[in-house]
């Protein structure tokens, strides 16, 4: 669909420019919003979604190349295709990170060498040559983490004994226990179930022609490098747990399982059942996986309608062209749509444009009136609602994809208010319903908090909880400051506190969600500022003193995920549009336009833009994991950086008829009624 922005419609959006700034000002920001505009609007879906790519490490390609050689069924011209994609990843020195300009990291770079060895690349190639090395400087198969042994366990290239247990069990395990099944993040407990039933059968398949890892042992294959270390300190939970899998998998030799049976049921039962309104288990690549592979060992035949829809599902995935094959985690159409609408909105292009209306609509369609996952741990009598990331997930509604589904639909008519309203409305009860007990709001779940799981040997993804954030609490006030939540609201009140508790002491935030106190920080000074706070306490200046701080001296900002391994790298990394946006629209929040660093981060966006109206971006700026799995947004380099030129030139006109004596309409519908 190409709708054109016209150059009437742009001078309306432009509106008056404060003239301090200069009229070629003017007239670069006009002309920068307007590309993105076109170029945005461009791109939207017929069905009136915007969705962006979401590009990842190696290890799924790599993950994938194992699985077909696991299965028995390798097509020769897809895995030569896979090759060349994990070979046009490998790093100068041989190894493969986990980010854009990262170092080799130990489990990317042995999944890659095991996928090229199967794939037939010789070990004597010289590109095999520098992985191996660069594979044992990092410790070698010992230093990987548990799901990645499990899967050498499947081929026979590690003992079982030495993968940690994850016993069927813990799924029996209800309410009634301090700590359950359903204390595990959302996303946990979807790749878990699976690896349970493959952990009980063990269906290991050897490789043909005796295939093997054994030159990636730093001292040689020797049992004494395979167990998990343990603590110095000898009465620790880790050393606890470290003992009770030892006394599970002496359980599992004496066959002294009198509930094993009854867990394997509930487990596939459970399993089968989250396929159900979803693109796969959880629509998610590992959980997607894992699900076809427990289906095979639970004795599901090729040809059983389960075992394709699965299979089909994970293809859905990938992305293969005449020369490589890549593969996505899921699908971001929901998160990117809302982006993409508010961004368009506030950026001038009008509520009634066919664009956003059809954006709405499809964003209405999209509501779950389903009673999922969630209500286990938040059984608050709400009514169901709520969004998620992918395209379909009924059974796991995402409360950062709601708050930011609600703050689009706020700002289109539609032509049918009274439905939008009702929808809105569920979703704010819905959304309001998951704030935790310190005040804050996670992603998926209420209260998934419980330690204790951290110190389980199967815990080294470092996803087993799912804590509360300042992005996703600053995002819900942003959304409550629209609406007209008043600072002394309970929850609001609640809200603030639990973000001044988790300033860092520099004045920054830690971005669970986004690569990472630039995302963190941005994300609570434009919440704060939607509820009219006063933006001139010392705390709230400390943190535009540290945006300020760390701007580059081109005028953006970049950071890189090693923030997450050492915040002594905050705010060093290349400049990009997408950080530069937000780091630009925490600096509005303080409403003084004419600040340089502001002016100097708009330059940066304007004077890197495409001629098409897009930006290009190289760094991984999103996050999954912190330290074990990043997402480049293919969208963000073009949605966020439009956001932030449409809130520069709001606040532009703003001042403008402030200093004029007159009111300017807020760019967006009024606030709806709660």
């Amino acid at each position: 669909m190409r709708v054109r922005v016209t150059a009437s419609q742009r001078d309306r959006q432009a509106g008056p420019i404060a003239t301090e700034f200069g009229f070629s000002h003017q007239l670069s920001l006009d002309g920068a919003i307007a590309r993105s505009q076109n170029f945005l609007v461009r791109e939207q879906k017929r069905e009136g979604y915007w969705v962006g790519e979401l590009m990842v490490d190696s290890t799924l390609v790599s993950d994938t190349i194992a699985y077909h050689h696991w299965n028995g069924k390798v097509n020769p011209a897809w895995e030569r295709k896979a090759v060349h994609h994990i070979l046009s990843l490998q790093l100068a020195d041989g190894g493969w990170n986990i980010y854009y300009g990262g170092p080799a990291e130990v489990n990317a770079t042995i999944k890659a060498y095991l996928a090229l060895k199967l794939a037939g690349v010789p070990v004597t190639d010289p590109r095999m040559l520098r992985a191996r090395q660069v594979a044992l400087s990092l410790g070698g198969v010992p230093r990987m983490n548990t799901f990645s042994k499990l899967y050498l366990a499947l081929l026979g290239l590690f003992p079982w004994d030495y993968v940690p247990t994850i016993p069927c069990e813990v799924i029996l395990i209800g309410k009634w226990f301090h700590v359950n099944f359903n204390d595990m993040s959302s996303w946990s407990r979807s790749m878990l179930v699976p690896l349970a039933i493959i952990n009980h059968f063990k269906p290991t398949r050897p490789l043909a022609g005796g295939v093997n890892l054994d030159e990636l042992y730093p001292e040689g294959f020797h049992e004494r490098d395979l167990a998990l270390p343990r603590d110095p300190q000898r009465f620790t939970l880790r050393n606890f747990f470290l003992w009770l899998d030892r006394f599970h998998k002496w359980i599992e030799r004496s066959r002294l399982r009198p509930f094993r049976k009854l867990a394997l049921r509930k487990a596939e039962t459970w399993m089968l059942e989250r396929f159900e309104g979803s693109d796969g288990l959880a629509a998610i690549f590992p959980a997607m996986l894992n699900s076809l592979i427990a289906l095979k060992a639970l004795g599901y035949p090729d040809h059983h309608p389960e075992v394709r829809r699965a299979e089909h599902e994970l293809k859905k995935l990938e992305h293969e062209t005449e020369t490589e094959v890549r593969i996505e985690p899921c699908f971001s159409p929901v998160w990117d749509t809302a982006i993409v609408t508010i961004a368009l909105r506030e950026s001038g292009l009008p509520g009634h444009h066919r664009a956003l209306e059809q954006a709405a609509d499809w964003l209405i369609s999209r509501e779950i009136r389903f009673r999922g996952d969630w209500a286990i741990k938040n059984p608050a009598k709400v009514e169901p609602s709520g969004w998620v990331f992918e395209l379909n997930n009924k059974w796991n509604p995402d409360v950062d994809d709601t708050a930011m589904v609600l703050l689009a639909l706020r700002k289109i008519p539609t032509d049918d208010p009274r439905r939008r309203d009702e929808c809105f409305q569920r979703g704010l009860r819905w959304m309001l319903a998951f704030q935790c007990r310190d005040g804050g709001w996670a992603s998926f779940d209420k209260d998934c908090t419980k330690g204790v799981l951290e110190k389980v040997p199967f815990a080294d993804h470092n996803a087993m909880l799912d804590p509360e954030c300042a992005d996703i609490t600053a995002r819900i006030l942003e959304l409550l400051g629209h609406e007209g939540f008043d600072v002394n609201h309970r929850q609001v009140k609640a809200a603030l506190q639990f973000i001044r508790e988790h300033q860092e002491s520099d004045g920054s935030w830690y971005g669970r969600w986004g690569v990472n106190y630039i995302y963190g920080t941005w994300q609570v000074l434009r919440g704060l500022r939607a509820l009219n706070l006063n933006m001139d306490q010392p705390w709230l200046l400390k943190a535009r003193d540290w945006l300020e701080n760390v701007q580059h001296e081109d005028g953006g900002w970049g950071e890189r995920c090693n923030t997450y391994d050492d915040p002594v790298f905050k705010g060093q990394g290349p400049s990009t549009a997408s950080q530069t946006a937000w780091a630009v629209m925490g600096l509005l929040a303080f409403d003084d336009a004419s600040r340089p660093s502001i002016q100097r981060g708009v330059e940066y966006l304007i004077h890197h833009q495409n001629l098409d109206g897009s930006w290009t971006e190289a760094e991984t700026t999103g996050t999954g994991f912190p330290r074990v799995f990043y997402l480049k947004y293919d969208m963000y380099r073009n949605s966020w950086p439009l956001l932030a030129l449409g809130t520069y030139r709001n606040l532009l006109n703003r001042l403008e008829n402030r200093a004029n004596g007159a009111l300017l309409p807020l760019p967006e519908t009024p606030a709806l009624k709660t």
